[in-house]
């Protein structure tokens, strides 16, 4: 929902576009206490990176020249450095849904950016079609008028 809708203002703004994706670490779990066994998660890079080239070319499809990048560590971090670097006005994101003890226990993302972003912060949540991302020509003279 993010993509779309950063994606459908920077097509009417005409915006530089810029999709991060982050690889947050995941921590092991201990499992069976002496035994000394130990569950490492699977390495997701591949599954993310597949998600952004999914999104650079929904992007391209649009008419935008995204720059993208992949990254390992703390999302927050990383998408203020990223902010901050490519000197942006807004910052889109996605917010996944968690409960209450969740959200105390490891934070909210959302809350994190929007008290440390120097630019405006839109947390994506709208349904967009494909019909009207891909309506190129509608939304160029929507943005003229």
């Amino acid at each position: 929902m993010a993509l779309r809708e950063g994606a459908k203002l920077a097509q009417i703004c005409q915006s530089k576009v810029m999709l991060l994706a982050v690889i947050a670490p995941e921590t092991g779990v201990a499992i069976g206490g002496d035994s000394g066994a130990f569950f490492a998660p699977p390495d997701r890079t591949e599954h993310y990176r597949s998600v952004l080239a999914e999104g650079d070319l929904r992007l391209r499809r649009m008419g935008l020249s995204p720059q993208t990048q992949l990254v390992r560590g703390d999302p927050a971090d990383h998408i203020l450095a990223a902010a901050r670097d490519f000197g942006a006005d807004l910052v889109v994101v996605g917010q996944q849904q968690q409960g209450n003890l969740a959200r105390w226990f490891l934070g909210s993302l959302t809350s994190d950016l929007a008290d440390k972003l120097g630019c405006s912060l839109l947390v994506g949540r709208l349904q967009i079609d494909d019909a009207v991302l891909f309506d190129t020509a509608r939304s160029a003279g929507d943005a003229g008028s």
